[in-house]
């Protein structure tokens, strides 16, 4: 439990292929099922505080209360996600917390000294995150996101899925809003 951010939530993975990612979980660790967005569609994406196109698919899977986040980046466009591969890393490369005051969060985050890495949104204002710039080791980088509004009653509705799973259809995919 972090005194500042709260229990982390989410694991996230920035892989080279998405799809090899989901068949390993799938196969060799039995987590699914996996919900995934081949090209999700966000409001605005700032990479260290200058827009950036980026494009991505993501996949989301639960593992007991853990959600399991894979990223696959498709441009070339600036965030962490590219810095973390350009480094040729592959892997775990965040922990997220999940917040239904996002605001608060963000802000108390900033006062303790903390600095923006990419931050974006997704699905309106309720759909916020921030990925901070705390990667003083390997697969530390700290996000928070916003779950008051829709994106949280995804979140849970894959958790609920994935309590009772019995290994069928375990790729689902979800069209980007």
């Amino acid at each position: 439990m972090s005194r500042i951010f709260g229990a982390v939530c989410q694991n996230g993975y920035v892989v080279r292929d998405i799809r090899a990612a989901m068949d390993h979980w799938i196969n060799v660790m039995g987590v699914g099922p996996w919900f995934y967005i081949d090209r999700v569609k966000t409001d605005y994406f700032r990479h260290r505080g200058a827009e950036s196109g980026v494009e991505m698919s993501i996949a989301l899977a639960n593992s007991g209360d853990l959600q399991i986040e894979l990223i696959q980046q498709r441009n070339d466009a600036p965030s962490m996600y590219r810095e973390f591969l350009d480094s040729g890393r592959e892997g775990m490369q965040h922990m997220s917390y999940w917040t239904r005051d996002y605001q608060a969060l963000y802000d108390r985050a900033l006062s303790l000294g903390y600095k923006v890495g990419h931050e974006g949104q997704i699905g309106g204002e309720h759909g916020r995150f921030c990925y901070f710039d705390t990667e003083s080791h390997p697969g530390t980088i700290v996000e928070i996101s916003d779950i008051s509004g829709g994106k949280g009653r995804f979140f849970e509705h894959i958790k609920q899925i994935a309590a009772t799973w019995d290994g069928s259809d375990p790729i689902r995919e979800v069209r980007a809003r």
